[in-house]
């Protein structure tokens, strides 16, 4: 129970109630001659920041439906929000509702909708669903993580196909360094400037031999989703997720999914001062994201940070 006095498996399921309906209709509108996605597709900063009227409407239903059940409770939405807006203690839902629209609208299926609930600006309860694929991740703090499998019955609800498992999945190995690990990157939106180049050569360095210098990681995989990047680290088959430029609403929900599967979140900048930064806000826009181990993962945190060159700078 919160200091809010209400349930976290109750915000949950509520979550799993408008999940499911937003899926269908993301699921619609793929299937619509009428209405697909790219029919109404503009953008926002620049022809790599894509929005679709889906998105839109998608937010505006999981908006009404938490809101009407929660009136006094915040939200922060990728679609409504207005930049500036602080997040502060209150409690809020902060989502995505679709998370990977350049996927969405080039009909490639790893896409999700993210929901996330903080209080004290930390998050408590998430869910992350590709409809897609069915797979739906969940948790709540101190209820641990979870993934299951639903499918559409065809009549605008869904049914469970598989039972759910417990994250992550299989005995967690040890790091043995970089050199070993699948490694989860983004392009973003932002395609110039020191920020860009940060990643540039950093991408370079995780890829390059070890004797020219790089860390000389097993891949390096860009597959356009936040939420399921920190999906696929608290599953366990992806080692580390590294970000820089995402929102809020692009890590809420998977943040409390990956620490419950015994992951951790520290900042995605090197420690410039000396001083390394294991707690961040969930606005930080920085992150690294690295499995649960037995053993390793601020170490791991340190050999990553050691390849990063450059500093990257991004307003909250």
């Amino acid at each position: 129970m919160s200091s809010c006095n209400v349930s976290y498996d109750e915000v949950l399921q509520s979550f799993f109630e408008v999940a499911k309906r937003a899926g269908t209709t993301i699921l619609n509108a793929t299937n619509s001659q009428t209405s697909s996605s790219t029919t109404y597709l503009d953008t926002k900063k620049n022809s790599a920041d894509l929005v679709t009227e889906t998105d839109k409407a998608v937010e505006k239903l999981i908006s009404t439906t938490l809101l009407s059940k929660y009136p006094t409770f915040k939200f922060m939405g990728e679609e409504t929000y207005k930049p500036g807006t602080p997040l502060d203690d209150s409690p809020t839902f902060i989502v995505d509702p679709i998370d990977g629209t350049t996927n969405f609208v080039h009909g490639h299926p790893y896409v999700s909708i993210a929901l996330g609930f903080a209080l004290e600006q930390k998050s408590v309860v998430g869910l992350v669903f590709n409809p897609y694929t069915g797979i739906m991740y969940y948790a709540t703090k101190g209820g641990g993580a979870w993934k299951k499998v639903l499918e559409p019955t065809g009549d605008g609800d869904w049914k469970l196909r598989n039972e759910r498992v417990k994250l992550p999945i299989g005995e967690p190995s040890a790091f043995a360094g970089l050199d070993g690990t699948m490694v989860a990157v983004e392009w973003g939106s932002d395609r110039s400037g020191s920020n860009w180049q940060t990643k540039v050569n950093t991408w370079n360095r995780l890829g390059r031999s070890k004797d020219e210098g790089g860390a000389m990681v097993h891949s390096a995989r860009c597959l356009g989703s936040a939420a399921l990047n920190l999906c696929a680290v608290a599953e366990g088959h992806v080692d580390i997720y590294w970000e820089g430029g995402c929102w809020a609403w692009d890590v809420c929900a998977g943040w409390i999914i990956l620490t419950e599967a015994g992951g951790i979140m520290a900042d995605g900048n090197p420690p410039s001062d000396g001083n390394e930064r294991w707690e961040i806000p969930i606005t930080h826009r920085k992150y690294l994201a690295v499995r649960a181990a037995p053993g390793g993962q601020k170490e791991t945190v340190k050999e990553f940070w050691g390849h990063i060159e450059g500093w990257m700078e991004y307003e909250h």
